[in-house]
Formats: C-alpha cells, sequence, structure tokens
C-alpha cells in the first residue's frame, strides 16, 4: 500500500475522531458537567453541545428527576430499651448538578447515612407505642433535617417515608394479646351493657303489663261489685214492693226441695215433716182468696195467661200434696208395736210462731198437719192475731 495513502487515510480517521468528540447531545432533564484542563467550566444543557475535543473532559451525566431510594432496615433503640428496625424510604431531586458533583463524593451514601443517624435521634426520644403511632411526626422530622443539610449538596429532599417499623417478635406476641385482651374486655363489656338493657326494658314492660293487668282486674271487680249491689238491691227492693206473705215462702220452699235431691251421690232422702205443713199451706193459698198486698192493690186484673198458671199451679200443688200423704202414711205402717218415726224437724216446728200476723191487719187460716209422732196446731185468725188456735189430731 501507498505510504501517502495511508497516511492521508489516518488523518482523515483523526479529523472525524476529532470532530465526533466535539459534538455532545444531551437527553431532556439531564445534565453533564464540563472541565476544561482540570477546572470546571460549565454544565451542558439538554439538546446539541459542542466542546473542545482534547481539551474540554465532559463527566457522565446526571439525572435531574426525582429519584426514589430504598434503604435497607435499620436498627433502633427506642426510649424504653426497644430495639426496632425500621425501614425508609426516601424522595429527593437533584438542583444544582455542579454542586452534586463537587460538594458531596457520593450524595446517595451521604443521603443514608444521615437518614440512619437522623432517625436514632427522633426514635429515641420516643417509646414503642409513640413510635408506632407518630409516624407523620418522624417524617416531618427527618425530612426538616435532611433537607437543611443536603440543600448545599444540590439535592432537595421532598419527602421521608418510613416503610415499616418491625419490633422484636416477643413484643409483637405481647402486643397481640394485649389487643386481644382489650377487644375481649370490650366485647364483656358491650355483652353485659346490652343484657343490662334488655333486663331494663324487660322489666320496665312487666311492670307496666302488671300494672294494667291490675288496674283492669280492679275496674272489673268494681263494676261486677257494682251490678252485685244494684241486683241485690233491685231484689230487695221487690221483696218489699210486693210485701210476700208465709203462704210465697212456703211455695218457694218446695220448689227449692227438688234442688236438694239433686246429684250423683245422693242415693237416699228423708223428707222433713214440715214439708206437709208447707204443702198443705200452698194448697190453701190456692185455693181460699188471697189478701191483697200493697203491690197488688194497685197493680192491674190478672190476665188469662196469669190464670192458666195459677191453675196449673193448684194442680201441682194437689198432686204434691197427695204425694206427701202417701209418703208420710207410708213409714207409719210398719206393724202393731213398731216404734213411731223421729221426726228430727219437730223441735224446731215446735219453736215456729204458731201464726203470721200480716202487716194489714188481715188474718191467716187455721189448720192442722199430723206429723210423725206429735201434733202441730194451726192459728185461727180472727183479724188479731191470735196466736191460739185448735190443735189438730195427732196421728
Amino acid at each position: 500500500m501507498d505510504p501517502l495513502l495511508l497516511v492521508g487515510l489516518l488523518i482523515v480517521l483523526f479529523v472525524v475522531f476529532t470532530v465526533a468528540r466535539s459534538v455532545r447531545i444531551v437527553p431532556q432533564a439531564r445534565a453533564r458537567n464540563v472541565e476544561r484542563l482540570g477546572r470546571y467550566h460549565t454544565t451542558l444543557k439538554p439538546g446539541l453541545n459542542f466542546v473542545i475535543p482534547y481539551i474540554d473532559r465532559v463527566y457522565p451525566m446526571i439525572d435531574l428527576r426525582e429519584q426514589v431510594v430504598s434503604f435497607r432496615p435499620q436498627p433502633v433503640i427506642t426510649e424504653d430499651n426497644l430495639v426496632v428496625e425500621i425501614d425508609t424510604v426516601l424522595y429527593f431531586q437533584v438542583t444544582d448538578p455542579r454542586a452534586a458533583a463537587y460538594e458531596i463524593a457520593n450524595y446517595i451514601q451521604a443521603i443514608e447515612q444521615l437518614t440512619v443517624t437522623t432517625l436514632r435521634n427522633v426514635i429515641g426520644s420516643m417509646d414503642l407505642e409513640m413510635t408506632l403511632t407518630s409516624r407523620d411526626t418522624i417524617n416531618s422530622q427527618l425530612r426538616g433535617v435532611l433537607d437543611e443539610a443536603t440543600g448545599k449538596w444540590g439535592i432537595r429532599v421532598n419527602r421521608v417515608e418510613i416503610k415499616a417499623i418491625d419490633p422484636p417478635k416477643t413484643i409483637k406476641d405481647a402486643m397481640e394479646k394485649q389487643m386481644r385482651a382489650e377487644r375481649d374486655k370490650r366485647a364483656a363489656i358491650l355483652t353485659a351493657e346490652g343484657q343490662r338493657q334488655s333486663q331494663i326494658l324487660t322489666a320496665e314492660g312487666d311492670k307496666q303489663s302488671a300494672i294494667l293487668r291490675a288496674e283492669g282486674e280492679r275496674s272489673a271487680a268494681i263494676l261486677k261489685a257494682q251490678g252485685q249491689s244494684q241486683a241485690i238491691d233491685e231484689v230487695f227492693q221487690a221483696v218489699h214492693r210486693n210485701d210476700p206473705d208465709p203462704k210465697l215462702l212456703a211455695y218457694q220452699y218446695l220448689q227449692v226441695l227438688p234442688e236438694l235431691a239433686k246429684g250423683d251421690s245422693n242415693t237416699f232422702w228423708v223428707i222433713p215433716s214440715e214439708v206437709t205443713s208447707a204443702l198443705q199451706g200452698v194448697s190453701k193459698a190456692f185455693t181460699e182468696a188471697l189478701p191483697q198486698s200493697s203491690a197488688t192493690r194497685q197493680a192491674p186484673a190478672v190476665n188469662e195467661a196469669a190464670e192458666r198458671e195459677m191453675a196449673a199451679a193448684q194442680r201441682a200443688a194437689a198432686e204434691a200434696v197427695a204425694e206427701a200423704s202417701e209418703a208420710d202414711i207410708g213409714p207409719r205402717q210398719l206393724g202393731p208395736g213398731a216404734p213411731a218415726a223421729t221426726d228430727p224437724l219437730a223441735g224446731l216446728n215446735e219453736e215456729r210462731p204458731a201464726a203470721a200476723v200480716r202487716r194489714d191487719g188481715a188474718g191467716g187460716t187455721g189448720g192442722s198437719t199430723g206429723g210423725t209422732g206429735g201434733s202441730t196446731g194451726g192459728t185461727g185468725a180472727n183479724g188479731t192475731g191470735d196466736p191460739a188456735g185448735p190443735a189438730g189430731p195427732g196421728a
């Protein structure tokens, strides 16, 4: 090969290499420092830049965007002598490429160490409970200290975040037990409160129910008593208004007698001796003219229905007298020498008054009734109520 051609080729290559070294293209959000003859000359801006080759020295690019750096967990001792490991995340941005290159040798390492020391100072003045609940306070203190220290390095610290605070495992177990106990206590308190409210409401409901029930029973008892009082008063007034005589009472007595024989256990029933007296009095009451009472005198004439009822009552009284006579005669025909039956009501018949005197002065009717083993005489009424009357013959 021709030597001249080789020299020319070398010169061309040198020129191309020199031109290439004199042109620098910087991307956006980047910066490059330039030293001329070992001294800082300028900072290349984003875009096309020219430098003097072999005289100017261009340093590597510096990123001007916000950067995120996560530091490894650092052991920190709290005020109550507990060792916790804290992970931190740092957000920073280079604002002055010249200061970042010439004021500090390695700003990433410097920021990490400054973060660790500041974190230990801040955490050392807090106990574990405060450390776990005061992340915002710790972040603000760290950011203030780091921003002040890194300002002269051409770096701005935007945020410092605590990623994790890990206490020892024993402390974690104790905290879990404490939280479990707190929750159990709250659950027990809430359950007790609920039961108390339930019992109070139930007691109030029972109280209101008892009060209302008692008021209802009282009102019912009052109304019932008033009704009974009015009924008794009406009956009493009706009795005194109609002025009943002994014959009516005897008739009522005969009506009550069948009720005495009712019942499953009544297998034997003795007819008292005074039944015949009552039957005879009732028979005479229907056969003789009754004196009019004050209420009867004022009442209108008896209608046909009353007359039919009276006739039926007369027939029933006659039949009852016949049946009573047969029943009264039967026990006495026991045979010669048999003792006469003793009337348990004979004493009562003897103690009864011989005659009843009416209020209007009318005398009663005389009659005789044969008793069991004795006799009772009727009373002869002469208008003066003379109790002495002829005695009927005994059996």
